[in-house]
């Protein structure tokens, strides 16, 4: 199979949109840019070995490199407008390619994100997805906006998707299947909080999706805002899924410093009200460190390097 037939057959039909003018099967696409917006853009790379295993799914591995990269959106408050596609196999092996294509259609679909355009080569396989989304001009949720006196809040639960990484790995103690896959899913299909992310744009004084770990993604609100921060660790929010299959204290670092979660961290004005389904887990201080009630954290989490 060639390269043009690939494409023909596991990526085209995806590029419906109600910005896209030109999409899939010319050199470039086109988009369309409403009036009084700007253009937000992020790339993400995957790859094996790294990001995921060889047997991981193929359809979760193209769910989660879409996600991980339209958290970026999120996180800025933005509204996807479309994303690239830029493939690298080692092979065509068209099993692993239909089920990525599924996986692909899904996020597309849950994302509200159509494929616009990509590439395809030879070589050990990585996923490369940039996504481009909107805002209003003029307005973005950034990392250096936290003010002392502000509140940290965190949606959803933390850990989640540490957890399902240790049973991917066949590392998880615990017997219970069906906690277990309920733990397996959160990291084979993440939610990135695409409308979370809009509703915060007109009060959040700083935003960030935790893709690193909490104290990672943290410390880089309280690094670029020149601030520090008080943290709750009672408050942390864990799943009982979590808890009951690890306990609460490997929870808890699973939480802090595990990552992959695509949850947002964010800060809003003391005494502003929050959305339904997130929690407040401390304060931003005129410190420069992250404090807890026993003692100082460091900005443990996951990095490349």
């Amino acid at each position: 199979m060639g390269e043009f037939e690939l494409i023909k057959r596991y990526f085209s039909g995806l590029d419906h949109g109600p910005n896209t003018l030109i999409g899939l099967g010319d050199d470039a696409a086109v988009l369309n840019i409403p009036p009084d917006h700007t253009l937000v853009v992020s790339v993400d790379t995957s790859v094996v070995g790294t990001h995921f295993l060889e047997s991981t799914f193929a359809e979760a591995v193209a769910y989660r490199s879409i996600a991980s990269a339209a958290s970026d959106l999120a996180a800025m408050g933005a509204k996807p407008l479309g994303m690239t596609l830029a493939i690298t196999l080692p092979e065509v092996d068209e099993w692993w390619l239909r089920t990525f294509s599924e996986g692909l259609c899904r996020a597309c679909a849950d994302f509200q994100c159509p494929l616009i355009g990509g590439d395809t080569t030879r070589g050990p396989l990585t996923i490369s997805i940039t996504v481009h989304g909107l805002l209003p001009e003029g307005r973005a949720l950034t990392r250096d906006g936290a003010k002392p006196g502000d509140d940290i809040y965190v949606s959803g639960t933390l850990g989640n998707a540490a957890g399902g990484l240790k049973v991917e790995l066949n590392e998880c103690e615990g017997d219970d299947f069906e906690l277990n896959e309920r733990l397996h899913d959160a990291w084979l299909s993440p939610t990135p909080r695409l409308e979370l992310g809009q509703t915060l744009l007109p009060f959040a004084t700083s935003c960030i999706d935790i893709s690193d770990g909490l104290l990672a993604d943290l410390g880089h609100i309280i690094k670029a805002s020149q601030v520090g921060a008080k943290l709750n660790l009672a408050d942390i929010p864990l799943s009982a899924e979590l808890v009951t299959v690890f306990g609460q204290d490997a929870a808890l670092a699973m939480a802090l410093k595990g990552g992959e979660d695509y949850e947002l961290c964010f800060t809003l004005p003391e005494g502003t009200a929050a959305p339904q389904g997130c929690r407040r887990i401390g304060k931003i201080t005129d410190g420069t460190g992250i404090e807890t009630k026993d003692g100082p954290l460091t900005f443990e989490g996951w990095t490349h390097f």
